[in-house]
C-alpha cells in the first residue's frame, strides 16, 4: 500500500534577502523548498457555523470575526485570479466555518468561474439549505461538493452536533444531487464511543445513494484543545470496523496529491462485485506531507500553508493598502517557500495551532 512521509529538501537560492519583498525563486508557481508546487487553493470564506460539533467548536461563547475583518467577494475573487494566473492554481475549495452562511457565495463562484484558465471549483459545506441553494450554485459554476456528515442516526448526529438538523442535511443532499453536483462526497469524523460502531452503516447508506464517503481521523484542531492520540480512531481502527462486513481493497488509481487513500469496495457475502468507493484521510496517522499541494487562506486573507501551521501571513493588508498583483504574488511565494515539511505530529515538539478549525477551513 502507497505510503507518503516526508520529503527531503531541494537547496535553492532566493533571489533576495528574506523581508516583506521577499521572493523565493524566480518560476511563476508556489513552490516550497522541498519542490512541492501548491496548486490547490483552500479559502475560507467565514469563520461562522450554524452547527456545533463537538470535534471542531465549543458548544458557546464563541466569538466570530467582524464583516470587516473578513475577505469581501470581490477580494476573494482577485485573490484566485492571481493564484491562477500567476501559480498555475487549477482546483479552488470553498471552506468555513460554513460557507453557506455567505450570502454573496455564488457571486463568488460565478467570479471564479469566469478566470481563464477556469479552475475547477469545489464546497465543502454542512448542507442545511444546501436544497434551496444547490441549483443556484451549480448555475453559479460549482463542480463538486463535500457535505460533512459524521452519522445517520438522528440522536448521535444531535449529540455530535450539538443540533437536531439531521433531516436538513439530508434534505440537502438529496438537492445536491439533484442539481448534477457530481460526485457528491461525504466527509465523516469518528469519535470513540459515539459514532465508530456506526461506520458499516454509515458506509452501507453512502453506497446506497451513489455517495463517495471519506473517513477523516481526528486532527488537533478542536477549539478545546482535547484532542488526545491515544483514544482517536485510526485509519487501521477504521479498517477494523468495515472488516466484518466489507473487502477494501486498495484503488489502483494515481493518488495525485489527494489527501484520501482510495478504496475499492465489496460485500464480504460477494467479494468479486464493487460496490463502489471509500477514501481514508489519516492525517495523523498515515501522514501525507511529501505529496502536499495545497495553499491555504484564512477568511482574513491570511496565508497558511499547512492546516497545522502556528504562523501566517497577511496578505488582505497589502491588497487593501494598495499593492499590485505582482507584490501580493511575491508576499504569497515568500509565504510558501517556508513551508515546513510536515505536520510534526509524531515528534515530541507538535503544538496544537491555537485557532480551531472552524476559524482556519479545512
Amino acid at each position: 500500500m502507497e505510503k507518503i512521509g516526508l520529503p527531503m529538501p531541494v537547496l535553492r537560492t532566493p533571489t533576495v534577502d528574506p523581508g516583506e519583498e521577499f521572493t523565493a525563486h524566480s518560476e511563476d508557481a508556489l513552490l516550497d523548498t522541498f519542490d512541492r508546487r501548491a496548486r490547490d487553493l483552500r479559502i475560507s470564506l467565514t469563520d461562522f457555523c450554524n452547527l456545533r460539533c463537538t470535534y471542531c467548536m465549543p458548544e458557546e461563547g464563541v466569538e466570530f470575526m467582524s464583516r470587516d475583518s473578513a475577505m469581501s467577494g470581490d477580494e476573494i475573487v482577485r485573490f484566485v485570479r492571481i493564484a491562477v494566473e500567476k501559480f498555475g492554481v487549477n482546483q479552488v475549495r470553498f471552506t468555513g466555518g460554513e460557507p453557506l452562511t455567505r450570502k454573496d457565495i455564488n457571486d463568488i463562484i460565478a467570479g471564479v468561474a469566469a478566470l481563464e484558465p477556469r479552475p475547477n471549483i469545489a464546497l465543502t459545506t454542512n448542507a442545511i439549505g444546501l436544497d434551496k441553494r444547490a441549483a443556484g450554485l451549480k448555475e453559479a459554476g460549482l463542480d463538486r461538493i463535500n457535505v460533512s456528515l459524521d452519522t445517520i442516526d438522528p440522536e448521535t448526529f444531535k449529540t455530535m452536533t450539538r443540533r437536531p438538523f439531521l433531516k436538513r442535511v439530508l434534505e440537502g443532499i438529496d438537492g445536491a444531487k439533484a442539481a448534477g453536483l457530481d460526485p457528491v462526497k461525504i466527509n465523516a469524523v469518528l469519535l470513540p464511543g459515539l459514532n465508530d460502531a456506526q461506520a458499516p452503516d454509515l458506509l452501507q447508506w453512502c453506497l446506497e445513494q451513489g455517495l463517495s464517503l471519506r473517513f477523516i481521523e481526528q486532527m488537533p484542531l478542536d477549539a478545546g484543545h482535547s484532542w488526545d492520540r491515544t483514544s482517536m480512531i485510526t485509519a487501521a481502527d477504521i479498517f477494523a470496523l468495515l472488516e466484518p462486513r466489507f473487502v477494501v481493497t486498495p484503488d489502483s488509481a494515481p493518488r495525485n496529491g489527494a489527501p484520501a487513500e482510495k478504496f475499492l469496495v465489496a460485500d464480504r457475502r460477494d467479494p468479486e462485485r464493487i460496490l463502489g468507493d471509500v477514501g481514508i484521510i489519516a492525517s495523523v496517522t498515515r501522514p501525507f506531507c511529501a505529496d502536499c499541494t495545497r495553499t491555504r487562506l484564512t477568511a482574513e486573507g491570511r496565508v497558511r500553508t499547512c492546516l497545522f501551521s502556528r504562523t501566517e501571513v497577511d496578505l488582505l493588508t497589502a491588497m487593501r493598502d494598495g499593492a499590485s498583483d505582482e507584490a501580493i504574488a511575491n508576499l504569497w511565494k515568500g509565504a510558501h517557500w517556508k513551508k515546513l515539511a510536515g505536520h510534526g505530529m509524531d515528534t515530541d515538539s507538535f503544538e496544537q495551532p491555537q485557532r480551531p478549525m472552524s476559524a482556519i477551513g479545512g
